[in-house]
């Protein structure tokens, strides 16, 4: 099943993005400088006690302003509410139990969601507890006393939290058929995509962005293969406004992306690739999933003997940073080239689960090395001893080396390219740690 899903909601300043920081832990920190992955990331994977789930992060609530960024953010947290298993409501124990407080805990109460309702800035439970008690007036239940900053509390909080999450989130579904998401910017054919790949009206669709509420499975079978379909919604655009509202499109695109073995990524060919494709994309390349780039209303386009070359190279460019994705043309309308796509899908389960012989592999990295010499920094040169595959779904490599520090991702990338033209991995990114081994005296 899906991973749950946890927002954490407030007004401004009472520590949302410390405690989600706290809680998100190194996973949101950004390791590559790399053009197009999103940097701002409002979801973070979380594990606790056994349980796996998604966090969204969102902007402070101001129920009454009507300042238009404060709208957004206000709009942009409904987003998050509306996508939530459980809400974390944070108030803050220094500035006391507010009117906004009241009425952002109005808005969660419509919502008929789990809410736990945190105080934070709790850092010694003795001076504070009393000012505690005083939240118990917004009669949504205990309050639990936290400091993010200083860590305390957290545990309590947690454990309450997963009181409520669906049963069986904490056991895995042993559902060997392959996952595939579609996602994308809203009204780019997702939807239509589905239905034609599975023969029939399986999913609404309309000219409205954002038809699709929630997350859809679909089985389709397909020369003996059973495949699970997972539709992602989009967003519903209220109004012109929308380049602040629509990175919140990506919420409801994580949770379907965590379950998916390959992620189909549906441009609309007419509009072109653009950077919400790129962040959208960012999301399966963070988590290494296989990638599947399904340019749609391909036969829409005029075109000439150069037309899918250009596409091709723009693509290429604003998606610069997973260059190993596969690119298709396709008309969710006509059915044009969607025999192809399962074969792109097979093709790409096959390579991110692909393993390579340690001995293999270090015949490559040795070629490598004689081919182009390692960094040096200071007149110590980067010694790699051996490397091996550890895991798969992405494919993951461990280098042990003299010097982490030497690892250079410029160095890393070229070794992944040859890698690569040995083995293709098409479709799937590839994974590579460096880890530290004492030089032998």
């Amino acid at each position: 099943m899906s991973r749950p899903v946890v927002a954490i909601v407030g007004r401004p300043n009472v520590g949302k993005s410390t405690l989600f920081n706290r809680l998100a832990g190194e996973r949101i920190s950004i390791v590559q400088d790399t053009p197009g992955v999103t940097r701002d990331r409002i979801y973070a994977e979380v594990d606790w006690n056994g349980y796996s789930f998604t966090m969204i992060d969102t902007g402070g609530i101001e129920p009454d302003s009507g300042d238009i960024i404060l709208s957004q953010m206000r709009e942009q947290a409904e987003i998050a509410i509306a996508s939530a298993d459980v809400i974390m409501f944070i108030t803050d124990v220094r500035q006391g139990l507010q009117d906004a407080d009241s009425k952002v805990c109005n808005m969660l109460r419509r919502s008929r969601k789990p809410v736990v309702l945190v105080v934070n800035k709790v850092d010694s439970f003795e001076k504070y507890m009393p000012d505690v008690y005083e939240f118990y007036n917004l009669g949504i239940g205990e309050p639990y006393p936290v400091s993010a900053a200083s860590m305390l509390g957290l545990g309590d909080m947690l454990d309450e939290v997963v009181k409520y999450f669906p049963d069986g989130a904490k056991e895995e579904e042993a559902d060997e058929r392959p996952k595939i998401a579609i996602v994308g910017k809203p009204n780019v054919g997702k939807s239509s995509l589905i239905n034609k790949l599975a023969g029939e009206d399986r999913v609404i669709v309309s000219d409205i962005a954002g038809t699709t509420r929630d997350a859809i499975d679909t089985d389709i079978k397909y020369n003996g293969q059973e495949y699970v379909f997972i539709d992602t919604a989009g967003l519903r655009r209220k109004n012109k406004i929308k380049e602040e509202i629509e990175r919140y499109s990506i919420i409801r695109a994580v949770t379907a992306v965590e379950r998916a073995d390959v992620v189909i990524i549906v441009i609309d060919a007419v509009e072109g690739v653009t950077e919400q494709d790129a962040k959208i994309a960012g999301i399966a390349h963070d988590r290494g999933k296989g990638i599947i780039i399904a340019v749609n209303k391909w036969d829409a386009i005029e075109k000439d003997n150069s037309t899918m070359k250009k596409h091709t190279e723009r693509i290429r460019q604003v998606l610069s940073f997973m260059p190993y994705a596969e690119i298709l043309y396709i008309s969710a309308k006509s059915g044009q080239r969607l025999n192809k796509l399962y074969e792109l899908i097979d093709l790409v389960i096959e390579n991110s689960t692909m393993r390579v012989a340690t001995g293999v592999l270090n015949e490559i990295i040795t070629e490598a090395v004689a081919m182009q010499q390692p960094p040096t920094d200071k007149g110590r040169s980067l010694r790699i001893y051996y490397a091996t595959q550890v895991s798969v779904k992405p494919p993951t490599f461990v280098f042990f080396v003299n010097d982490r520090s030497l690892m250079h991702f410029s160095y890393t990338r070229y070794l992944e390219n040859r890698i690569r033209d040995t083995f293709g991995f098409r479709g799937t990114a590839l994974k590579f740690i460096a880890r530290e081994r004492k030089e032998d005296r």
